[in-house]
């Protein structure tokens, strides 16, 4: 008996010391903003900003993929891994052929606290 209890002990030990370690040492994005607004925008003269983060955690931030929500946009973003204390960036360019209102996403997948960050961009196409 007093072996699976000092067994289960350490069990709950090691799972606990494995889970904080885990959570204190992610890569966290912290951005300057994670929606911009163009306001309103010529009809087809396409659009850019540029998001800016920095890395708030341990371990370096790693983007795997930023997904737009439509083939009306499109993203660039820093593909070297960026570390403890530096700075990224994601580029978004909107694509402005219709007139209209618009609110697009893109979905950032990585390997931060918050696998799958997403960053807004709106505004309004006029003539």
């Amino acid at each position: 008996m007093k072996k699976i209890t000092t067994i289960c002990a350490l069990l709950v030990a090691f799972v606990c010391t494995t889970a904080l370690g885990q959570q204190n040492s992610k890569a966290e994005f912290k951005f300057e903003k994670e929606t911009h607004d163009f306001g309103k925008i010529p009809q087809n003269e396409p659009v850019s900003y540029e998001f800016s983060f920095t890395n708030v955690g341990t371990e370096p931030i790693i983007i795997s993929e930023v997904r737009p929500s439509c083939g009306c946009s499109v993203a660039e973003f820093t593909k070297t891994p960026v570390k403890p204390g530096e700075t990224g960036t994601i580029k978004v360019t909107y694509d402005a052929k219709v007139k209209q209102p618009f609110t697009k996403n893109f979905t950032v997948r990585s390997n931060t606290k918050t696998p799958v960050k997403t960053l807004y961009i709106k505004g309004e196409v006029t003539g």
